[in-house]
């Protein structure tokens, strides 16, 4: 029995999952707590299912992916379902994404959407490490709240910063920052412009500018979109109404950039 004046400990989840591929063999293979990661069968290229058995994720909660590929592999890594952030009364949840791409790998990571509830508070830190001749195809999505079940998001803190860097000297750096304030403002462009939902696609690899053509092909109605490439960068940034028609826009996206590649299994619908 407490004695006055204590609080009470909740209890917190944390879990981390590695995962190395030597070429296409699997040279390591850690999990830790919540954190798990799946190896479908499938034939092509090797993919890696990360999964948060925990549920979700609030206060106090620290989830850790990784990715190390090396001999040239080429591996595809997602997430099992949408990542979502409850609300959260004691700080922020943590979430730490590190790959580490060697000489002449291809990592495309492909995360499902990380859906955020009223009052939910979340960091998450994304850094992917390309070797000089190394690519990758990078996305992030978020959605605010859910739509059909008429979930309504008014407060919340997201604190999300995404970095590319070739050779170790950075090629892409995303810093965001979303919170209450901005929530209030629904009518400006810059802070979502009433949407609930967004999404950054990245492709990263040399001669990434010859598929912007294409990529602007891909932009349909519904989704407001816009593209550019540069440098061995295409970027695309997205905003939607609500989940499902960003998630359609990127499945189309992805047709194009994976060159005709079926999405991760687990995204099939």
């Amino acid at each position: 029995m407490l004695d006055s004046g204590q609080q009470v400990k909740m209890q917190r989840s944390a879990g981390e999952a590695r995962v190395g591929f030597a070429g296409a063999r699997l040279g390591q293979l850690r999990q830790v707590g919540s954190a798990k990661a799946q190896l479908p069968r499938i034939s092509g290229r090797p993919e890696v299912v990360f999964l948060n058995t925990s549920g979700g994720l609030t206060s106090g909660d620290r989830l850790d992916y990784a990715v190390s590929l090396t001999e040239g592999a080429h591996v595809t890594a997602t997430t099992q379902t949408a990542e979502r952030a409850y609300r959260a009364n004691d700080g922020p949840a943590h979430v730490r994404v590190t790959h580490d791409v060697g000489a002449g790998c291809w990592l495309d990571w492909l995360p499902q959407e990380t859906i955020l509830f009223d009052h939910s508070n979340l960091h998450r830190d994304t850094r992917i490490a390309l070797a000089p001749d190394a690519g990758c195809l990078l996305l992030e999505s978020v959605v605010l709240g859910r739509a059909a079940m008429a979930e309504d998001v008014r407060s919340l803190s997201l604190r999300d910063c995404r970095t590319l860097t070739r050779g170790g000297v950075p090629v892409f750096l995303e810093p965001l920052v979303l919170d209450t304030a901005a929530l209030a403002h629904p009518g400006q462009t810059a802070l979502l412009g009433g949407a609930r939902a967004f999404a950054t696609l990245v492709l990263c690899a040399q001669g990434a500018e010859d598929a912007l053509g294409a990529a602007r092909d891909a932009l349909t109605d519904g989704v407001e979109a816009a593209a550019s490439a540069y440098d061995g960068k295409l970027v695309v940034r997205l905003l939607a109404a609500d989940g499902w028609p960003l998630r359609r826009q990127i499945l189309s996206l992805l047709r194009v950039l994976r060159r005709g590649a079926p999405p991760p299994r687990v995204w099939q619908m």
